[in-house]
């Protein structure tokens, strides 16, 4: 019963693994732990349902478990967390030079390939949130060779006055000069760059690396990256032969891309069963076109061609236009130009963040955007109790699959499904 048919009858769920996959995120699993039972916790009572958590079962890694008592059935959850925050942490372990070596890689990489000016044509606001951080960065290398050269002109002041006071002194200005030039100013400069990234206070440096990770191969998916998303399809397999009612995938912000590819390789392996569980994919916030639209990204387009017409998943692309880091409701294999005859998915929703979190809550998330980006994970305190309405813990430990859920649901009347990729060959991986 894997194949997802618009007139099959409901599957009820009785047992669930969720294998969530994290964006470019150095935090630990744990707090992703912690965030589902806080905010789980928020929506049962805000929804009138019972849902708890406790320790992981099984073989499951970096996990907790979930019962729940939702529109009136019992249902047992695995929560697995696809773990690659150690990768990401080496690749933000950069000193001041390389993360502005970074910086002028990266512009390039989306500037000469002309992908910036294509992705400015589907939303401003992850294009916006891309240039924040050059521009941010740019800013406080000014500042930092401002300061440099203010405490090498000072230093020059303080000398001259100093050596007026010594009589017969000699004035030594080219020696005083190379040193203040050469060594004081980026001394200080570089003390300064220094200082900002140990704060970061503005999530510059962090999103200069997450968008250097992305482009570094052109779009491709680094060697280190390739060897962690077999291991996380290799937990798939095995939670498909593990008598659950349905596997559910959920890729979040650059996981989303990475669940497609796992799902993508899984399926042509031959590894989801005919008649194993309803194997769903639900992405969040994605940012596809991020990777997608970049030069040597064949691989993840071809994996977005593929998927989009299989009939092994189901799978839901929920976003929301208050979401500025996301392409929110733009459809990642239409825009990516990878949209074909057959074509299934995704199933384009909206969360709403405005008809879905009551006014004051608005409000004061308007501007957090971090927040915003992760609303998807956290409770909705203004949902209206439909069956198809978005919520996290209904989709994760309620009792239908997601197609079962959101099936019937027309997608989003606004997304967008214009094709604006240059960059459209593919390149399907070879079997390892």
């Amino acid at each position: 019963m894997s194949r997802v048919e618009a007139d099959q009858p409901r599957r009820r769920v009785a047992r669930r693994r969720v294998i969530y996959i994290p964006g470019y995120d150095p935090v630990p699993p744990r707090k992703y732990r912690e965030r589902y039972r806080r905010e789980a916790a928020k929506q049962a009572a805000l929804s009138g349902y019972r849902i708890e958590m406790g320790k992981a079962r099984g073989d499951a890694r970096f996990g907790w478990h979930v019962s729940a008592r939702i529109e009136g059935a019992a249902v047992e959850t695995q929560v697995e967390v696809a773990y690659w925050a150690d990768i990401v942490r080496d690749s933000m372990d950069q000193g001041v030079l390389a993360t502005y070596g970074q910086l002028a890689r990266t512009a390039w990489a989306y500037i000469g390939s002309g992908a910036l000016f294509r992705l400015m044509r589907l939303r401003k606001g992850p294009v916006i949130a891309a240039l924040y951080p050059v521009v941010l960065l740019l800013l406080e290398l000014l500042l930092a060779l401002g300061l440099g050269y203010a405490a090498a002109w000072g230093f020059m002041v303080a000398t001259d006055w100093a050596l007026t006071q010594v009589e017969g002194a000699q004035g030594g200005s080219i020696v005083r000069a190379a040193f203040a030039v050469l060594v004081l100013l980026p001394a200080v400069a570089w003390l300064v760059l220094r200082g900002f990234k140990r704060r970061d206070a503005f999530y510059e440096w962090y999103l200069m690396h997450d968008y250097a990770f992305s482009a570094r191969y052109g779009g491709a998916f680094p060697a280190e990256q390739e060897v962690r998303m077999a291991e996380v399809g290799d937990r798939i397999a095995g939670a498909l032969q593990g008598g659950a009612d349905e596997v559910l995938v959920v890729g979040h912000s650059s996981g989303a891309y990475i669940a497609v590819s796992i799902l993508a390789d899984l399926i042509r392996a031959g590894r989801v069963p005919a008649d194993g569980p309803c194997l769903s994919l639900l992405t969040l916030g994605h940012v596809v076109p991020m990777v997608s639209f970049l030069p040597q990204a064949g691989r993840l387009r071809a994996d977005l061609a593929y998927l989009a017409v299989r009939e092994e998943l189901s799978w839901v692309d929920v976003s929301a236009p208050g979401d500025g880091c996301a392409f929110a409701l733009c459809d990642p294999v239409a825009v990516s130009g990878m949209a074909a005859e057959g074509k299934r998915w995704p199933l384009v929703i909206s969360a709403a963040y405005t008809q879905t979190l009551r006014p004051e809550t608005w409000a004061a998330l308007r501007w957090r955007l971090f927040e915003l980006h992760f609303q998807y994970l956290n409770a909705f305190d203004n949902l209206s109790g439909r069956e198809d309405e978005y919520d996290y813990f209904r989709v994760t430990a309620g009792p239908l699959t997601l197609w079962d859920r959101f099936g019937a649901r027309a997608p989003s009347a606004s997304r967008i499904e214009r094709p604006v990729n240059r960059h459209t060959d593919q390149v399907v991986r070879a079997k390892a």
